[in-house]
């Protein structure tokens, strides 16, 4: 016998019969085995006893030979409770095995049992297979596993059996169900949005139409009051001095009211979004000068002296005129009305920053306190003014800082108590623009043509309300060069226009029948009537009302109240243009 024989040979004490023997030959063969063996023994016991995973190996029957330490884990299961009893379809959930046969069944055209060939069919294809699967626990309670299906040949080929390694899929499931749930809250959200939006579009528009409305109703009997109370003023014979009091006193209370109502409709339209301006260059010295004659009657009236300054550098502001004009009218009445006796208004241009312009207002009043200051830019505050004989509206400079903002600029004020307060605006610069047209000559001119004794010329007014075609009437009495004709709806208007052919028609807006819009186009497209000039006198007085109104093609939009002079110039812009052809080259809003 050989050294290697003796060795394997048992010893006393190390067991008897074929037991010692099979386990000193298994020591031995241990201990012989190369160490890359033992390194991948040593994995495979690794992977089978992950908690991590679930690892169930079946016969090819199904049945379950394999059961590690994750699937009794995952499934509450002891491995000998399933090992050599049951296959995996006994232990998952059989809703979910019968839905996924009738799948399989339809994908690959064959008839597939709901059982566990629905679990194993693709892989017994060597097709691979991973798939979601509920698994139901020894307790009965259920968890979803992503499931990877193999199935195991030996050298021949011969399927001895599946693998199934399983993870808790619980987590990702939250997951994709929180996402579901999420995109589900943001299109319900989307929608509420999308509803929101369109109710406070549906609320803007009827907000606007409120205030269009309210505006023109507003206006309507104020024409009349301040549109008599003017012709009474400038009557003959001269009223007299208690009567003059008393129509002074109308005027005042009726431009006042006017003021308010749109300085409120301004606010409104501004607070809403639907304050239209019109952004482009504008020369700072045309607004100036009109600010300076529109305010020094006032200014002289109360004794102030009014500094304007002379504008050596043409400066062009990238702003809106109309509006620029609206702010600059409101900080120098503020600077006139709140002023001392024999007081005096300083207006200033200067460079604040590089392509910024500062404008500023300086009066000598009484000045304003710091805590007056921080309460300015307020509505209806008009900080203790209430009790003073000066009227305002209290809403004017609250106007003025939304304006200057929308157009990017900036507003502010530095006052001293006793001395006085600078308010001041400082708006964008821009260059001049290619082509400045001046269109103050030919105004000149018509006034000096009609003037000089024109010859008699015919008016239509189209108008439905009693007291404004009075009003016109007694106005038109003071023109004998102008013969007046009336109708009261648009489509009587239409007729006596073409067979009387008058110079200039006088339109309102809101007639029986048809709207005066309607009534000039008309006339508009007629061949006979289409060289007529269209002015629009109308208390629809919203930006755009007036917008549509100029689209439309009237030659001027005035709006009522009138006032006398304007209404006028307009009249007389629009019979030379009827004349000549001149007169039309200016768009520009005649508003009062």
């Amino acid at each position: 016998m050989s050294d290697h024989d003796q060795e394997l040979t048992p010893k006393a004490g190390a067991g008897d019969g074929l037991d010692g023997r099979l386990e000193s030959r298994t020591d031995t063969a241990a201990i012989l085995r190369p160490p890359t063996l033992l390194k991948a023994d040593a994995l495979q016991e690794a992977i089978f006893n992950s908690a991590h995973f679930s690892s169930i190996a079946t016969d090819e029957k199904g049945v379950i030979q394999i059961f590690n330490v994750g699937a009794e884990r995952m499934l509450g299961y002891a491995a000998v409770d399933v090992v050599n009893r049951v296959t995996p379809a006994d232990i998952s959930d059989p809703e979910e095995l019968v839905a996924r046969a009738m799948a399989l069944s339809l994908e690959l055209a064959t008839p597939i049992t709901a059982g566990f060939e629905a679990l194993v069919f693709k892989a017994r294809r060597g097709i691979e297979d991973i798939y979601e699967l509920t698994y139901v626990r020894k307790d009965g309670s259920r968890f979803p596993g992503m499931v990877s299906v193999t199935a195991l040949r030996d050298v021949q080929g011969k399927i001895i059996g599946y693998l199934l390694i399983s993870t808790d899929n619980t987590a990702r499931q939250q997951v994709k169900v929180e996402r579901i749930r999420l995109a589900q809250v943001l299109e319900e959200k989307g929608a509420e949005l999308e509803s929101a939006k369109l109710l406070a579009e549906k609320a803007n528009l009827a907000k606007s139409d409120f205030l269009s409305n309210m505006s023109h109703e507003l206006r309507t009997p104020l024409s009349a009051i301040l549109g008599f109370a003017q012709l009474m003023e400038s009557g003959n014979p001269k009223p007299t001095p208690t009567q003059k009091r008393s129509i002074e006193q109308i005027l005042k209370a009726g431009w006042y009211l006017l003021e308010l109502i749109n300085e409120i409709l301004d606010l409104a339209l501004i607070e809403s979004g639907k304050l239209s301006l019109s952004i482009e260059p504008m020369a700072l010295a045309d607004v100036m000068h009109e600010c300076q004659t529109m305010v020094e009657p006032q200014a002289q009236q109360r004794g102030i002296s009014v500094t304007f300054p002379l504008l050596e550098t043409p400066y062009f502001l990238n702003a809106d005129r109309t509006r620029v004009k609206q702010i600059l009218i409101n900080l120098l009445s503020n600077a006139i009305k709140y002023n001392r006796a024999d007081g005096s208004v300083v207006v200033a241009c200067d460079l604040s920053a590089p392509g910024r312009l500062r404008i500023g207002v300086k009066d000598t009043g009484q000045g304003l306190t710091p805590e007056e200051i921080s309460q300015l830019f307020q509505p209806f505050n008009r900080l203790g003014q209430e009790a003073n004989a000066e009227q305002g509206t209290g809403i004017g400079l609250v106007v003025c800082k939304r304006l200057v903002e929308l157009m990017g600029g900036s507003i502010g004020v530095e006052s001293t108590v006793d001395q006085g307060s600078e308010f001041w605006v400082e708006l964008n610069l821009t260059d001049k623009p290619q082509v400045v047209a001046d269109i103050a000559e030919p105004a000149a001119v018509v006034l000096a043509k009609i003037q000089g004794g024109a010859p008699v010329h015919t008016l239509l007014y189209v108008e439905d309300n009693p007291a404004n075609l009075m009003l016109v009437e007694d106005l038109m009495a003071r023109r004998p060069d102008i013969r007046l004709l009336s109708a009261r709806d648009g489509r009587s208007g239409i007729e006596i226009a073409r067979a009387s052919q008058p110079d200039v028609i006088l339109m309102d807006i809101n007639l029986p029948g048809i709207s005066g819009i309607t009534a000039m186009q008309i006339l508009a497209e007629d061949p006979a009537t289409s060289h007529i000039p269209v002015v629009a006198l109308s208390a629809n007085a919203m930006p755009r009302d007036i917008e549509k109104g100029l689209e439309a093609g009237f030659f001027r939009y005035l709006t009522k109240p009138i006032k006398v002079n304007e209404f006028m110039s307009t009249l007389d812009l629009a019979l030379l243009f009827a004349k000549t052809g001149l007169g039309g080259l200016d768009k520009e809003v005649e508003k009062s």
